[in-house]
């Protein structure tokens, strides 16, 4: 679908009426010339072609990382888009050189990618941290370099002095004195004020053909079908709030926004795992939670995870709003209790007290970047070591993301023990009814959920459960 989008590539304003439902890579590269932006797996997957879009928001410019192959153009209206190109100046940047002197790139493909990266992470970071540092690169994969040279490179800009950073200073401008960005980045707020956007586009929802909030996985799977077809895009501006005694969540929120969020942070605090394990940096900066609920894969991080918070979601259409629990939305396998005129509004779960207990637990074949062969969580409420209520869900042992009810029900009551543990895994065991498949034989994938269940209540109760009686 054509509509005029406007916005800033590096230092240029874009007016273009090109199909807003084109990956940014292609107009970038095909359209633009700009072909340091690199097409390598158009997936995702290599972040070959990373590109950085900051939004102008009330504290100032904001700005993330993103894979530009499975990035519509139309949600870079009114965003400042940034390409290897718009790092350049007269000189190497310090991360241009650090890269260099540790001869860290080869074949050059995946370099412009881990320079998008890397800046990425000193425009957002606080306090310099090599782990975070390269976790930030996590999504970029290299073929030939090796990832010592790469790692060495971003440690010693860390180590730097330079990077002692004073931050009172608008960080923005400390990076363009230090000659990480160029000088151009200061014009850019008064240039998004000026183009004075109303970028949605002027079809309603109701006549639409997809409602694409993230897309990180349609834009994989029918990026042809797309072009041809009519689709409202959902930008990633919603929030999540607290209201009474619910959390809300809007469909259109990102994994990352998820991750940084206060409120989940304060109710929610031990997720850390659920994040590292959920894809790279850059999908979790597009990655939407009402897409990762409604794509319904049987083995959908986020929705493992809402399953077991007992969520419920908002469903609205031109005929009004309806709720329903997260566990009846899935009828069967890809199938989903959604009408053609309704869309995920809202994620909503109750707030938990001070005896809650969440834990998340993935394996993959490989341990990141991957998807999952079984996934689980458990939240549980426990007083004097007592189980209150449970709700433990798992992925990949059944068509649909699933909620173990009668491993659920089970557990309130009982007194938490390597017994317990035991029996709990012994009913749940008749409860899945997993396949064999790529992602493993139907016994794997049993004994992978047998020992998860006990990983969960490890991690959880380490003073009353035995890793040598479970194991």
């Amino acid at each position: 679908m054509e509509t005029e989008i406007k916005f800033i590539l590096n230092e240029h304003v874009i007016h273009t009426n090109i199909n807003s439902a084109t990956v940014l890579l292609d107009f970038i590269r095909k359209e633009q010339h700009l072909t340091g932006t690199k097409e390598v797996c158009k997936e995702g997957d290599c972040g070959a072609c990373a590109v950085l879009v900051g939004t102008l928001t009330e504290n100032g410019m904001k700005y993330k990382s993103v894979n530009s192959c499975i990035f519509p153009l139309h949600n870079a209206a009114g965003k400042h888009i940034v390409t290897i190109e718009g790092l350049n100046n007269n000189e190497l940047s310090p991360i241009q050189k650090s890269f260099a002197d540790e001869g860290a790139s080869q074949c050059g493909f995946c370099t412009p990618g881990f320079i998008i990266s890397t800046t990425n992470y000193f425009l957002n970071e606080t306090s310099p941290d090599i782990n975070e540092a390269i976790n930030n690169i996590g999504g970029n994969v290299c073929r030939c370099t090796g990832y010592n040279s790469i790692k060495k490179a971003v440690a010693n800009l860390i180590d730097t002095e330079y990077l002692n950073r004073n931050l009172e200073k608008d960080k923005i401008e400390e990076l363009i004195d230090i000659n990480i960005l160029p000088g151009y980045f200061k014009s850019i707020p008064d240039k998004l004020k000026s183009l004075n956007i109303h970028n949605e586009t002027n079809t309603t929802i109701e006549e639409k053909t997809n409602v694409i909030a993230g897309g990180t996985d349609l834009f994989v799977q029918k990026p042809y079908e797309l072009l041809k077809s009519k689709n409202f895009f959902v930008t990633n501006k919603g929030k999540i709030y607290n209201e009474n005694d619910k959390i809300l969540i809007d469909a259109s929120v990102t994994i990352n926004d998820l991750k940084n969020s206060d409120v989940i942070n304060k109710y929610f605090p031990n997720l850390n795992n659920f994040y590292k394990l959920f894809a790279s940096h850059l999908i979790r900066n597009t990655a939407s939670i009402g897409g990762n609920i409604a794509n319904a894969s049987p083995i959908g991080d986020s929705t493992i995870l809402f399953l077991s918070l007992n969520a419920e979601l908002l469903l609205t259409s031109e005929n009004g709003s309806r709720k329903i629990s997260l566990r009846n939305f899935y009828k069967g396998y890809k199938k989903i209790d959604l009408q053609s005129n309704e869309v995920i509004k809202k994620i909503i779960l109750d707030k938990p007290d001070e005896n809650f207990h969440l834990n998340f637990e993935k394996v993959s074949k490989r341990t990141h970047l991957d998807i999952a062969s079984v996934n689980t969580a458990i939240a549980l409420t426990v007083e004097n070591n007592i189980i209150k209520t449970a709700s433990l869900s798992a992925g990949g042992v059944a068509p649909v993301p699933f909620h173990l009810g009668k491993s659920s029900t089970y557990l309130p009551g009982k007194e938490i023990s390597n017994n317990l543990v035991i029996e709990t895994i012994e009913i749940a065991m008749n409860e899945i009814s997993p396949i064999s498949d790529i992602r493993g034989s139907e016994e794997y994938k049993r004994l992978l959920l047998s020992q998860l269940i006990k990983a969960h209540f490890l991690k959880l109760f380490p003073e009353v459960i035995s890793f040598e009686v479970l194991i």
